[in-house]
């Protein structure tokens, strides 16, 4: 795998960086969290995208993507983090707009790839459950056929944004009787259809980007059925895979420790920047490394889909040393910011509020952000999981 950019990538990372520096909102670099945003702010970005056709740069290009080699599209991730841009959320353009072009009908791809690419359509994800977490083939939301429709009753929960979808992909349970894994169905539900309720969930950040979706006799016409009825997991599967790669950040990772080096340039210890204290230092080198080897990995995931091999157990690991670098880098941040990272600000800089916030500006969020960032090695399928993955798909064991 040659690392080494060639004239063409380095024109293309040219511009990718000119088009980001004219076209991205100026507004959006002014929210420090994701819950001080409204709808339209999140898709802002997309529907640019849309636009130009580069919101679903990783899509087969029948359905609108690029066709970008993976080394375009690790400088088109690299590029985003360097700009901190909003990009557009993974429900649709990572998840679920995959699973619909993969296993779908004509008819679903028709209806619902367009507004994915566009943007004008908001997905969330209907998987994990109160007892159905890590063990998600115990889930028990049921969907009984009932002539043209399935009638829906159930409890999810973690419903990321929710509060914003138009449209939900949900896994139920269609057949009570066969094996966990067999008696499940991938279906697509319009979230506003009675009987479908979102409730949230705060968070310790104080924030309500996680909800419970409450599901009571919804009727869902049976053409929203993704694929053959029973076979959900198998698609369900596939989405995780193609979530946990996303998962790993690494680009964002990468401009979190430049961030990271200049808060300790400028924090003190002993009268020296904090940067230059041995063990400090350390941690951060530590990280570096770390972090360098997880995105030699990522490039050789992309590689290999590239060569038409698909994400597959290899995005465990994306997953687990990805989440964990996070959670490293924003305790360091914590621990750089020291007392400043105390006091809660949330939402100041945005809700006209003449109450100064304590500290630099980079200490702003610090202790939000590492409080929101302990769910990465939940989310997506448990780091345990992961690694039980890894012990049963890798090593054979």
């Amino acid at each position: 795998m040659n690392l080494e950019f060639s004239p063409e990538e380095q024109a293309f990372r040219d511009e990718v960086r000119a088009f980001i520096a004219e076209s991205y909102p100026k507004h959006l670099a002014d929210f420090g969290m994701r819950e001080d945003m409204e709808r339209e702010d999140f898709l802002a970005w997309h529907k640019i995208l849309g636009k130009k056709g580069w919101s679903v740069p990783a899509w087969p290009v029948e359905y609108g993507g690029t066709g970008w080699t993976p080394t375009q599209r690790y400088i088109w991730s690299e590029e985003n983090a360097r700009a901190s841009t909003v990009m557009p959320l993974p429900f649709g353009v990572s998840m679920v707009g995959p699973v619909i072009y993969t296993f779908g009908s004509e008819e679903q791809k028709a209806k619902h790839l367009p507004g994915i690419r566009s943007g004008e359509v908001w997905w969330c994800q209907g998987y994990s459950e109160p007892g159905a977490g890590s063990d998600l083939a115990s889930l028990k939301t049921t969907a009984v056929r009932d002539g043209d429709h399935y009638i829906i009753n159930g409890q999810k929960t973690w419903t990321t944004l929710a509060q914003h979808a138009d449209w939900g992909f949900f896994l139920c349970r269609t057949d009570p009787t066969a094996k966990q894994q067999e008696g499940i169905s991938f279906i697509l539900i319009d979230m506003k259809t009675p009987g479908v309720e979102v409730k949230p969930i705060k968070l310790l950040d104080g924030g309500y980007e996680v909800n419970e979706t409450w599901l009571t006799d919804v009727r869902v016409p049976v053409e929203n059925l993704v694929g053959e009825e029973n076979k959900g997991w198998t698609y369900a599967k596939f989405l995780l895979a193609h979530e946990r790669s996303g998962i790993a950040g690494v680009a964002r990772s990468k401009r979190g420790v430049e961030k990271l080096r200049e808060i300790a340039a400028n924090e003190t210890a002993y009268g020296e920047p904090l940067i230059k204290d041995f063990d400090f230092a350390k941690k951060v080198s530590q990280l570096e490394i770390d972090l360098a080897a997880l995105e030699i990995t990522e490039l050789r995931t992309l590689a290999g889909e590239q060569a038409g091999k698909g994400p597959g157990p290899e995005s465990s690991i994306l997953k687990i040393k990805g989440t964990e670098i996070q959670q490293r880098l924003t305790e360091l941040t914590l621990e750089a910011v020291g007392t400043y990272g105390a006091p809660f600000h949330g939402g100041v800089s945005n809700d006209n509020s003449n109450e100064h916030p304590v500290g630099p500006d980079y200490s702003q969020y610090a202790a939000a952000t590492y409080f929101n960032m302990r769910k990465t090695s939940i989310y997506g399928g448990s780091n345990e999981i992961q690694r039980n993955i890894i012990t049963k798909m890798i090593l054979g064991l």
